[in-house]
Formats: C-alpha cells, sequence, structure tokens
C-alpha cells in the first residue's frame, strides 16, 4: 500500500486472540508500565522489530483516506482488466477469483510452458511475476501495486 516491501497493516476485530497466542512474558522483560498500552511485542513471533510503523503512516498522512481508497480501487479496476483480458483470450485462465490487485493465471497447458512463460517474461525486465503452484498445478500471480501503473 504504498510503501515498500517491509511493511504491513494487520486489523484486528478481537487483539486478545492473537496476544494470548504470542505472549511472552519472561521476568527480565517485566516492567512498571505492563498493563498501561498494548504491548506490541505479544502480537506476532519475533521480539524485536524495526520502526515499520512510520513508512505507512507517513503514506497515510500524505495520501489521506480518500487517495488510500481511489488507489485501491484504481489497483482492483486494473487487476479486473487483466483479468478480462486473460478471460477473452482462449490461451490463457483464470487459475483463482481476483483478489483486491492480485490475478493469478496461467497458459492452458503443461505446467513446463508456464514456467517458460515466466521466464520470457521477467527476462525481459518490464515486469515482475511470481510464480505459484497448488496441486502441482503452476500458475503466475500479477500483482498490481505500483501507482505507476496504468492501462494501456
Amino acid at each position: 500500500m504504498l510503501v515498500n516491501f517491509d511493511c504491513s497493516a494487520m486489523w484486528l476485530k478481537q487483539p486478545r486472540w492473537i496476544v494470548d497466542a504470542f505472549n511472552v512474558d519472561p521476568l527480565y522483560l517485566k516492567h512498571d508500565q505492563q498493563g498501561s498500552a498494548p504491548d506490541y511485542r505479544h502480537w506476532q513471533i519475533p521480539l524485536g522489530r524495526r520502526f515499520r510503523s512510520l513508512k505507512l503512516w507517513f503514506v497515510l498522512r500524505l495520501y489521506g483516506v480518500e487517495n488510500i481508497q481511489n488507489h485501491i480501487r484504481k489497483q482492483i479496476a486494473l487487476a479486473h482488466l487483466f483479468e478480462k483480458l486473460c478471460l477473452d483470450d482462449d490461451r490463457f485462465e483464470i487459475f483463482e477469483e481476483v483478489t483486491m490487485g492480485l490475478v493469478c493465471f496461467r497458459l492452458k497447458g503443461s505446467n513446463d510452458l508456464n514456467e517458460t512463460l515466466l521466464r520470457r517474461i521477467n527476462g525481459r525486465g518490464k515486469i515482475h511475476l511470481v510464480p505459484s503452484k497448488v496441486d502441482d498445478v503452476y500458475f503466475l500471480r500479477l500483482a498490481i501495486c505500483s501507482r505507476y501503473t496504468e492501462d494501456s
């Protein structure tokens, strides 16, 4: 969401579930302020973390809610445009339902054919696709996430 790779948001309806699962409370980490604010060390597996939230905070401040909403809507629209292009071409199939800006697709045919397609696309250096495999079916993942992505 307009930040580099090392950042993500986690929206929780019941944060207590996460805290209960990842709670680490050895004696050497106890302090006088416990319970006065959320202790985020209990929210994930690693105890230490870099200051990642600042990146997201700047994006929220610079873009604002409306512009972020527009950005996400544009990504979703572009994903559905690519989905339509795949569906209109008899050579391709959509492997999974399009979610947000992610399109999972493949050439109809063998896994080897799709691996070759991936090598050729990534070899050109214009875009980068990532492969995946489910039940021994190899497919390509197009993630639309750049603010510079446009339809042509």
